[in-house]
């Protein structure tokens, strides 16, 4: 391991960094998760690629981080390397195009999609408000499509550039990406999305703004933001609302350890009391299991696992 650990810092510039036994639970919106074996800063491309192929050579297990925010790390930790986005996948360019009167815009995958919202709105480009109060990454909402109020990625999303599972970088049109109710092709075939396009039409800088504004009020009316989550817990059945069965199943409320569902809003499950992720998985299996028996429809998780549970 030492040996690993001595090639990964020679890949590593000044701008970047190698952590042993990082605390995951200081970068998950859940606020729990024990240490990444190697969490690894990178800031340019061709680093993120050299890394990826000395962990396939060492046949070292590697993830990589968004915001954290739809993450559940398990207690024992996380074994192999975790890498975080920053430097230029934290950045973004957006160009008014006055011909047809859109926007075209690339952000980096590393970049928050609150960042990326405001700073479309501030230009009067519309049709990302939705994403202004998601607690996410433009890598990790590609990946998943993320969406919110009406709103998905996949609405102005034109193609993205990847670093495939083998380190090499890959350029998927959206109709590649096959992107759908919280997923995309990327969810079976590992990679990182370094960079992503958009379109947006021109709109009205005021009312973009005060819609932003509108949304992000009732998030917070509605949605225990007081307490650490990762957002909505479970995906929406078809046809139905994953709160509302929840909050049907009688478990409104109801706590495992430090873990509860919040009683402001069934579909999340908070770090109520100090939860460890334990606390979180056993209750989110609970409801799985209390919510199928009382109406005969299985959630599905929408948080992701890392580590073992």
């Amino acid at each position: 391991m030492e040996a690993f650990y001595e090639e990964l810092c020679k890949l590593i510039t000044e701008e970047e960094s190698v952590l042993r036994e990082e605390p995951m639970k200081n970068h998950t919106t859940f606020r729990v998760g024990g240490p990444a074996e190697y969490f690894v800063t990178v800031s340019e491309t061709e680093t993120l690629q050299a890394v990826i192929k000395l962990c396939n050579r060492a046949k070292m297990p590697w993830f990589v981080l968004g915001n954290g925010s739809n993450l559940l790390v398990s207690d024992a930790g996380v074994k192999g390397v975790v890498l975080r986005l920053s430097g230029e996948f934290a950045e973004c360019e957006i160009k008014e195009n006055i011909q047809n009167g859109t926007a075209d815009a690339v952000a980096g995958g590393g970049m928050l999609l609150s960042a990326f919202a405001m700073k479309l709105a501030k230009k009067g480009f519309s049709g990302f408000e939705f994403a202004a109060g998601i607690p996410g990454s433009v890598g990790g909402a590609v990946m998943m499509n993320a969406g919110a109020y009406g709103g998905e990625i996949k609405d102005c999303i034109t193609k993205a550039e990847v670093v495939t599972e083998d380190g090499e970088c890959r350029i998927f049109s959206a109709e590649e990406l096959q992107l759908s109710y919280r997923h995309s092709i990327l969810s079976e075939q590992k990679g990182v999305v370094t960079k992503a396009w958009f379109s947006f039409p021109i709109g009205s800088k005021l009312y973009i703004l005060s819609n932003i504004e509108l949304l992000n009020r009732q998030r917070r009316e509605k949605q225990p933001l007081e307490y650490p989550s990762a957002g909505s817990t479970f995906k929406r059945p078809e046809g139905n609302f994953a709160g509302k069965l929840i909050m049907e199943a009688g478990l409104a409320g109801k706590q495992i350890g430090g873990a509860a569902v919040s009683e402001k809003h069934c579909g999340f499950v908070i770090n109520k009391e100090n939860a460890t992720a334990a606390d979180i998985y056993a209750l989110m299996q609970y409801v799985i299991e209390t919510v199928e028996a009382n109406s005969g429809i299985r959630l599905e998780p929408e948080v992701k696992l890392l580590g073992e549970f």
